[in-house]
């Protein structure tokens, strides 16, 4: 069944358009036909394609708000992060992942890249089925109707040369070959469902290891935690003589289907080695900014032909426009200079599904899926701006409509599949802090 919207504006391809009339069907747009009168249902305000999640920690959302304590230290933050693993069960995992997925989707996502390590029991103990926390990651997006990447990630070492100790060995499967052997057994089905692979960090997968992870994920999606902190660089120099992007191009980790998450610290040959291998650079700007990580090269790395995509990371917030502007807020803090990013540029980061295994999404025009968010232009926040300036001016909390595969997962700013999100999630953060 063919069903028809029309957007009083709508971010095409060639830029933002008024009085657009969008077909879909089957999950994808069918025509987009700008320049017509009112039809169908109608989407008051700005339309774009969906925005893509490029990096999440599903468990690292039960940490909001609680890590501020002694001025907020990054050593208080893993203290707690590591007290929450253990606390996790595949049943606790699934509740608290569906409220995260359903606010990301209230925020305007319409896909996620989850860069799973929380796989096992405390002490490392598998679970009856070994996958289970990635079946509970699996069931929470798909009810709350978000497409999911799932980047089942090797962890092998708690540092360089040094064992998984405590709540770390959750993470870890012993060697290589045996998490490419459990994750082999994983085949979830569903069109909205991607299975990818991830390296943690230089630190935590050592270099005999990465062509295993590398050779698994030929074909998929492969991303990657890379010089996010100056730390990591500095030790992965004393424990290997280069850079970890070096380590990770011996590796055969880098290429076109791999995502650099972070990419803040690069020397100036680890940008040319990521750019002349077709990786991808993510940045999660309001984690980055939290953690106190430093601003990454983004204007550099576009330049030399890295294309870019932005994540929540941590989830100390969960809103696209703060992510996306922060690009450019960032670079202007950094180089003291406005004009950093284009519109397009911006648009073109927050919306890369194809980062995520989703090649189809993020545009609206015939033959792409039907992932659309609406954004009023009538909010306190939003009121006189210039629909091509909303990713300046709007919050997560001016999203009224999403569509996913063509059917609404968001109507007037209410999830319709998941009640009581905010809620439900405080309820589960609850359980697992008290």
């Amino acid at each position: 069944m063919r069903v028809t919207y029309w957007c009083e504006y709508a971010w095409l391809p060639e830029g933002v358009t008024s009085a657009v009339r969008i077909e879909i069907a089957n999950g994808r747009i069918c025509a987009v036909i700008p320049g017509q009168p009112p039809t169908g249902a109608i989407l008051t305000g700005l339309t774009t394609p969906g925005f893509a999640n490029a990096h999440s920690h599903a468990f690292h959302r039960a940490l909001r708000g609680r890590t501020h304590a002694d001025r907020g230290t990054f050593w208080t933050w893993r203290e707690l992060m590591y007290r929450l693993v253990t606390r996790l069960d595949p049943d606790s995992y699934y509740r608290l992942a569906r409220g995260v997925y359903a606010e990301m989707v209230l925020a305007g996502y319409t896909s996620v890249a989850e860069f799973h390590y929380l796989h096992h029991a405390p002490g490392g103990r598998r679970y009856a089925d070994p996958n289970a926390m990635s079946t509970a990651l699996v069931a929470a997006a798909q009810d709350a109707g978000i497409r999911l990447c799932l980047l089942d990630t090797c962890y092998l070492t708690g540092g360089f040369d040094r064992p998984l100790d405590g709540p770390q060995l959750c993470f870890g499967d012993g060697t290589a070959y045996d998490w490419a052997e459990r994750l082999a057994a994983f085949r979830p089905e569903s069109e909205q469902v991607v299975v990818g692979a991830a390296v943690h960090s230089v630190r935590a997968v050592p270099p005999v290891a990465l062509p295993v992870v590398a050779g698994w994920a030929r074909g998929r999606p492969l991303h990657v935690h890379l010089s996010e902190q100056r730390g990591e660089n500095e030790d992965c120099l004393r424990a290997y003589g280069r850079t970890p992007a070096a380590v990770l191009a011996d590796g055969g980790v880098l290429g076109p289907r791999t995502v650099a998450v972070h990419a803040t610290h690069l020397t100036e040959s680890d940008v040319s080695m990521i750019s002349r291998s077709g990786t991808r650079a993510c940045f999660c700007p309001t984690t980055e900014r939290d953690l106190g990580d430093g601003i990454g090269p983004g204007r550099a790395l576009l330049d030399a032909g890295v294309a870019l995509c932005l994540g929540s990371d941590s989830h100390a917030v969960i809103d696209p426009f703060e992510e996306t502007r922060a690009l450019e807020l960032d670079e202007r803090l950094a180089s003291q200079a406005r004009g950093r990013f284009t519109g397009a540029e911006l648009m073109a980061a927050a919306t890369s599904h194809d980062a995520l295994g989703f090649a189809d999404a993020g545009r609206i025009e015939p033959g792409a899926a039907a992932d659309l968010v609406t954004v009023t232009l009538g909010s306190v926040r939003t009121a006189g701006a210039e629909p091509d300036g909303v990713l300046f001016a709007a919050t997560a909390a001016d999203v009224t409509q999403v569509l996913v595969a063509g059917r609404r997962v968001v109507h007037d700013g209410v999830h319709v599949r998941v009640e009581r999100p905010a809620a439900l999630l405080a309820e589960e953060v609850q359980r697992l802090c008290q």
